[in-house]
């Protein structure tokens, strides 16, 4: 497929995924099959603010537009439309040769046909949706969140060869990372398991007594341990640092990257954290509901997941199996 230049500009593609960080996680394979197919256009991505970081390791990317949603909160009217006005006028000015939503909202919707781009793909929850689109793809509820993706590009024309799942960290979060490791008297040469104890949603948690009895079990056989978490989950973190475990909750997305990418393996439920780490190639063992089609697991690796017993929930998960599992786990990074 040929796109138009922008004058004697390359081609210009906006990109757009408003949240949250697994989510748009699940679009990097999407971009390296667009960056693939499109090799010398330019990649402008409409994102979210709080999330915007995250993409400066998608290297394809070659401009972050952030989106301040919260201006829209009651009692910011005159921020909210002044800001609405910049951003549609900003878009209309880099005369974009397409739109590809992987959101799928109404509000990003209309920011596509708003764009001008020419062609404009989203991938829909339901059929009636989407007529704003020049084409689109119905999300398939029994497929991985990322190859809801990619079938958007497939059902578009697009080429798709071999699937890649690379996010590439910053420099600068990695040398956060060991200011981190020297700070807390941590020996980057030595096995560290990084545990994620937390998501955002309670239903997908595992008990936190569950992890420090994890974390007690590694650390009396010499493993470094970190536990992560946002700068609300500190009080819920108080038990782990009264027993004397590294906390890294409070640091930014990207230095809790950095923090993983230099720790040996990386344990947690169905949480953004984890799919970067995947992303980053790091081994993680994550503790979901379900591995059936259609769930959120591992990209690529269905088989680093726990399950509960069917019909049960995550907290079901008994702790010997997280254990047996990590140490088989350890066992074959060592080998």
């Amino acid at each position: 497929m040929q796109l138009s230049p922008t004058g004697n500009e390359p081609p210009r593609i906006l990109l757009i995924r408003f949240k949250s960080i697994g989510d748009i996680l699940f679009t990097l394979p999407a971009i390296h099959v667009i960056r693939e197919n499109f090799p010398n256009a330019k990649l402008h991505f409409l994102v979210s603010k709080e999330h915007a970081s995250l993409l400066r390791g998608f290297c394809e990317i070659d401009e972050i537009i952030p989106l301040d949603r919260a201006i829209y909160r009651p009692g910011n009217l005159s921020s909210a439309v002044s800001s609405t006005f910049r951003l549609l006028r900003d878009l209309r000015r880099k005369f974009f040769s397409l739109a590809i939503d992987f959101q799928g909202y109404g509000e990003t919707e209309l920011l596509s046909w708003w764009s001008g781009a020419p062609e404009r793909w989203g991938s829909v929850y339901h059929p009636s949706r989407g007529w704003t689109y020049t084409r689109t793809s119905l999300r398939v509820k029994k497929a991985h969140p990322a190859e809801w993706n990619l079938a958007l590009l497939r059902h578009c024309g697009l080429s798709v060869g071999e699937i890649r799942n690379e996010y590439h960290l910053p420099v600068g979060a990695l040398d956060e990372g060991r200011r981190f490791f020297m700070a807390n008297k941590l020996n980057g040469n030595n096995p560290t398991l990084f545990i994620q104890p937390f998501t955002s949603s309670p239903r997908k948690n595992w008990p936190l007594e569950n992890f420090l009895k994890l974390a007690r079990h590694f650390q009396s056989r010499g493993t470094q341990i970190i536990f992560g978490g946002g700068p609300s989950e500190r009080a819920a973190l108080e038990p782990a640092r009264a027993a004397g475990f590294c906390l890294a909750a409070g640091n930014s997305l990207l230095v809790s990257a950095g923090l993983i990418k230099l720790s040996t393996l990386v344990v947690g439920a169905d949480t953004g954290l984890l799919h970067l780490a995947v992303a980053m190639g790091k081994r993680v063992v994550m503790l979901i509901h379900s591995c059936v089609p259609g769930s959120s697991h591992p990209f690529q690796h269905a088989d680093w997941t726990i399950t509960p017993p069917p019909g049960q929930p995550v907290s079901e998960i008994q702790a010997a199996a997280v254990i047996e599992a990590c140490e088989e786990t350890l066992m074959q990074l060592k080998s």
